[in-house]
């Protein structure tokens, strides 16, 4: 069936139901960023298959909203369909609400499946529709009506990270969430954030390509843990040592049940963000709820001294994978005409090169491999029918990372080869200054990443440039790799500027600015930084940032004379610490070729 026939198909079961509006977000029935393939239902009503969008089908017009990382990509798959695309935060665009509000006629109906909308995005809609004298309807998947080949839920067995990775067992971690609770004043946690679950438990899963995350819910009270899973994904030793720190199992869907039985005199802890609408729907009206972050949002993401030990290592064993691949870029592509190096196959090459490493797993998430004008697509993923060759005259630029026991890897690079246009390299110039100023900034403790979002934009905003993603998120422990709250961000996709937290030592955080050029080229250069303690003065504590990516940068695509003498002295510092911590490591002739392009300029 074809996208049209998709619409139509759901369009007749809304008519049949008096549905006037159904929404197709991207979540799971936990929130999570990225969905696995049972839950790729707005590709399926869509054919957009970027991370991040929501559909909104009404009887006569179908749209899909998405954020700046995937307006050329949705340009191109929505071609030819009759969903229109909705660039949020552009100029005259209206958000989901706004349309919501507009097209809703008066006592209309919305219906969108509970499950998969956050609590926190249901009441707004279910307020938008009480505005219109009408009603929602949440009880009911209608895209499972329709797709008939849809994929079942994962079952791939889960697995434990030893302590010797987590640093903290899950009876440590359980009495500092049961410590919040209490002073949120709250008896009972309801957790269904995968990663919230994966970290206090120290489980992991395949339950999502690339993240390894285990489809799960939770209810935490004083003395016990109740764990939704599907008991055959865990071992009996996984069982017997979560049973020894309290933790009781429960059939995954068992949640919304149970729920609807908590005692009147329970005071429940929840994130109106990380739980979707259906299970708070099932709290007894009786029951006292307290809507605050979970606490183990920034408990994980403020790493142990053992975890941070574990991430360094993990990024030396990436930086030699890549360095590799870098060095074989450079002496392969070009060389035959007969079979050159292409976008996937420099992706497959990589792969290679990362399981040569110890400990390593798998990528930590699908690679960005994109030659030339594919590389303006901010999250391209070649495929078989779009894969190029590399480009001999030009920029090729790969996101990727690799999942290891020690910790998730995200590093860009973009490399240069032949005759670069000048424009370009002054594009990739730019971009580096970017990198390195925000890289290098000392700050305040109590300063938020969005105020130092500006210092990652400003050589480029000097050339009246800039780019619609954010300058940089936190990384997760062998887990999400875009893990709240720390960000480099101003805006979300509300245009309400966001509710930004203190960045904190022990943070893991990325820098990666870019460059966006439709039908010519595409930039990017990330880093992970670790946020660490600096000196304490009379005006108090700062922190300051240790890039912990160590790969170089091109310096094929490097203009000197855009740099003044300190910007060099940041780049030659980085390149150093990257020989020394990398040729220990390296063969003789790759040892000499990194000599070279990290030499001081």
């Amino acid at each position: 069936m074809t996208v049209s026939e998709h619409i139509d198909a759901l369009r007749k079961l809304m008519k049949e139901r008096g549905y006037d509006i159904y929404i197709v977000p991207t979540d799971d029935f936990h929130q999570s960023e990225n969905v696995g393939a049972y839950f790729q239902a707005r590709t399926f009503i869509t054919g957009f298959d970027g991370s991040a969008g929501t559909a909104i089908i009404t009887l006569d017009h179908a749209g899909l909203w998405t954020d700046g990382r995937y307006f050329l990509q949705a340009e191109q798959q929505l071609s030819g369909t009759p969903v229109t695309l909705y660039r949020m935060l552009e100029p005259g665009v209206p958000s989901i609400n706004e349309f919501l509000e507009k097209h809703l006629p008066e006592h209309g109906t919305i219906g969108f499946d509970g499950r998969v909308i956050s609590m926190k995005n249901g009441k707004a809609y279910q307020e938008i529709a009480e505005k219109k004298h009408g009603h929602i309807v949440t009880s009911e998947d209608l895209i499972d009506l329709i797709w008939k080949d849809r994929p079942a839920l994962s079952t791939k067995p889960a697995f434990a990270l030893e302590l010797k990775y987590t640093g903290a067992s899950t009876t440590e971690k359980l009495a500092r969430v049961r410590e919040a609770i209490k002073q949120h004043g709250a008896t009972t946690h309801v957790v269904a954030a995968l990663d919230d679950i994966c970290w206090i438990t120290n489980l992991r899963g395949r339950d999502i390509d690339y993240f390894p995350l285990l489809l799960s819910y939770a209810i935490i009270t004083m003395d016990e843990m109740k764990l939704y899973v599907d008991k055959q994904k865990l071992t009996e030793e996984m069982c017997n040592n979560l049973t020894a720190a309290g933790i009781t199992f429960h059939p995954y869907n068992d949640i919304y049940e149970d729920l609807k039985h908590l005692d009147s005199e329970e005071t429940v802890l929840l994130d109106p963000s990380r739980i979707n609408y259906a299970l708070r729907n099932c709290i007894p009206e009786g029951v006292s709820v307290v809507e605050s972050e979970n606490p183990s949002v920034l408990m994980k993401s403020v790493k142990n001294e053992t975890e941070l030990h574990n991430i360094e290592q993990a990024h030396i064993k990436d930086g030699v994978a890549v360095t590799r691949f870098m060095h074989w870029l450079k002496t392969h592509v070009g060389i035959s005409s007969e079979s050159p190096v292409t976008e996937l196959s420099a992706a497959d090459k990589l792969e290679e090169f990362r399981k040569e490493q110890d400990g390593y797993l798998w990528q930590s998430f699908e690679p960005i491999c994109a030659s030339a004008e594919h590389a303006a697509i901010v999250h391209y993923s070649a495929t078989k029918d779009s894969n190029v060759p590399v480009t001999e005259n030009g920029l090729f630029l790969t996101d990727t990372g690799g999942g290891y026991l020690e910790g998730s890897t995200d590093i860009t690079r973009t490399f240069a080869f032949g005759n670069v246009p000048q424009n370009m390299k002054e594009d990739f110039t730019s971009v580096l200054l970017c990198n390195l100023h925000l890289a290098n900034v000392v700050f305040p403790y109590s300063t938020t990443g969005g105020s130092l979002d500006v210092i990652g934009r400003l050589p480029l905003w000097k050339r009246g440039l800039d780019f619609n993603h954010g300058t940089g998120h936190g990384v997760g422990y062998l887990m999400n790799i875009h893990e709240e709250p720390a960000r480099f961000r101003r805006y979300l996709g509300n245009k309400a500027p966001i509710q930004d937290i203190a960045l904190e030592p022990g943070m893991i955080i990325t820098d990666e600015p870019g460059v966006y050029i439709a039908g010519s080229h595409g930039i990017r250069t990330e880093n992970e930084l670790m946020i660490c303690e600096g000196e304490t003065t009379a005006y108090g504590r700062f922190l300051y940032f240790k890039p912990i990516t160590l790969v170089p940068i091109d310096l094929d695509a490097v203009v000197p004379e855009m740099m003044t003498i300190e910007d060099k002295e940041l780049l030659n510092a980085y390149h150093k610490r990257v020989y020394e911590t990398l040729a220990p490591h390296m063969k003789e002739d790759e040892r000499k070729w990194l000599a070279e392009y990290t030499r001081a300029i």
